[in-house]
Formats: structure tokens, sequence, C-alpha cells
């Protein structure tokens, strides 16, 4: 849960969800991954979830080499978290995923907690005119596709990073089941307290967007984890990222928006920058009578080991 009516921001910059067609502002290149995640920061994230994309198209990549083109420049101008995906994009490996973690050893990554079907060729509806041949390609290739994340490699994600880098987790659950994957693995010692859950719905393979669902998963993850031992968090894809959100924080959640979950800042708005995102989720909490956790009060409520230990 939020503590003390405090809510930590994240944002999820860039992703591997959305490609290039679908929106002019979404940060491709790493100058503009770097220059907007520090825009999000100033504007309130006191944790930024990063992915990498190729920059001559756009595709996301797993390459260690692009991400450190934009995770110092980060580093430099902002204290907030620096969070990296081992969710990687549709595709890759289990390697590939967590190789850009492994080489920067920051203080955050993301770690799915089960395998599941990831569905986003309902996009290709739209019949949009494509930029790049891999986009539709990439989107039709969800129809048989399985995003993996058995629990052989929950356990080695917690081994390489967790133990031999002291990396703490966003546990991404997108599913009822995953959270009880994730007390399977607190139960073994596995994980310690305090946990950051992210409970995640609106993907076509996971759990609906209906609130009905929002207030199940917290009463499911507070008879599994209990209130005092785990971070609550919401996030939603597309037009039901700013509702979803708003109304977990009511309930006493944190937040996550940012590009990679919606790329629209209102019905029919897109959003210009993931500032933009940030800036109104703040506002509407302000409004709420609660509070912006800094990135200080997210370090140490999440038990991060620091800016200082990253290798970036």
């Amino acid at each position: 849960m939020a503590k003390d009516g405090k809510i930590i921001i994240t944002c999820a910059v860039t992703g591997s969800i959305h490609t290039p067609t679908m929106s002019p502002h979404l940060p491709i290149t790493p100058d503009e991954i770097a220059t907007d995640a520090v825009a999000a920061a100033e504007a309130g994230a006191s944790i930024l979830h990063l992915h990498a994309r190729d920059p001559n198209d756009g595709r996301p990549t797993p390459d260690p080499a692009v991400f450190m083109e934009f995770l110092p420049r980060i580093k430099q101008q902002t204290d907030a978290v620096v969070n990296i995906t081992t969710g990687g994009g549709h595709g890759m490996t289990l390697e590939e995923r967590c190789a850009a973690a492994l080489h920067a050893s920051p203080e955050m990554t993301s770690l799915n907690m089960g395998s599941m079907n990831f569905g986003l060729f309902p996009i290709l509806e739209k019949n949009m005119a494509w930029k790049h041949d891999w986009e539709p390609a990439y989107l039709e290739m969800t129809r048989d596709f399985i995003f993996r994340n058995t629990f052989k490699d929950i356990e080695w994600v917690l081994k390489e990073l967790g133990e031999n880098h002291g990396v703490r987790f966003e546990y991404e659950c997108y599913d009822m089941g995953h959270l009880y994957n994730l007390a399977h693995f607190l139960d073994r010692g596995m994980i310690q307290p305090p946990v950051f859950v992210q409970t995640i719905f609106g993907i076509l393979g996971g759990i609906g967007a209906d609130i009905e669902n929002l207030a199940h998963m917290r009463r499911i993850a507070n008879k599994l984890f209990g209130e005092e031992n785990y971070e609550w968090s919401i996030l939603a894809a597309g037009r039901h990222q700013m509702n979803f959100v708003t109304t977990g924080a009511i309930m006493g959640g944190n937040i996550r928006v940012g590009l990679e979950d919606s790329l629209y800042l209102g019905k029919g708005q897109l959003a210009e920058s993931n500032a933009d995102q940030v800036s109104k989720i703040r506002r509407i909490v302000e409004d709420l009578s609660l509070e912006i956790a800094t990135p200080t009060e997210a370090r140490e409520r999440l038990r991060l080991k620091g800016g200082d230990l990253v290798k970036f």
C-alpha cells in the first residue's frame, strides 16, 4: 500500500508494445528516451521503468550497448530510481531480456510472475499506414505467442539479479494466478518483503480492466502477503489508464503511467510526452489530498541498494 498517503509514481517511458507508427511522440532513440525520462522524473515520477529500442527503426532491442547510451545520462540528471525491464520484447530469449540488467546492475528491474498469452494483434484492425515492415509482423505474431515466464525462469532471475546483484523487483502480475506464484516464492524464502506488487489490467490474455478485478486483486494480495509486507501499485492499458490508477490511488495504492502503457492523455488526445501523463496524474492525486513520494522515500520504502551501487 502507499504509506502515509505518499504515492510512488512509476513512469514506463517507452516499453515494447507500441510501435513508431502509433504515435510520433513515442521515445525511440537513446536521446529521446533520456530526455523524456528526465522530464518525467522532474514532473514527479520517482521510478523510471525503461526499455530500449533500435534507434534506426524503433523495434525493441535487448542490446546493453543501447541501454548504456541513455542510462548514464538519466542518472546524471535525476535522482529517480532506474528500473530496467527483464520482460524485453516479444520473441526475445530470457537471456536476451536480462542482458542489459545484468550489465548495468540497477536498483530495480521488472519481473513477470507467470507465462501468459499476450495479444497485441487486435491493434491491426486499425489499418494504419505502417512506417516499418516489422511493425504489423510484430503485432501479428502475438496471435500465436506465449510470453514465457516459467518457475525455472523466475528462479534464475531471482538468483542472477536478486542474489548476485542486489536488485529488487517490480513484480508484474497480469492475472490472479501470478499473485499466487509470487506468494509461492515468498513462502520458499527466495523473496523478502517489502514486495513491490504491480497489478496489471487490460492486456489481452491477462485480467480484464474491470474495477471489480481491481478490488479483488487487492483483497487477494492482502490475504497472501499481509498489508504491511507489500507495496501495491496499479497500471492499466490504453484507455483504462487514468481512471484505473486514480481509483487505485483512492484505494491506497501506488501508480504507474507512461507511454509504454498508454499513448493518450485523454480521449482522442495523444500524450506529447511521458511528463504530460505524470503531471496529469500528479494533479489528480494531489487534488485528492494525497502526496507524491520522492525518490529517496521510494528507495527507503522498497529497501533499494542505492544509486551509488549501480554500474552505469
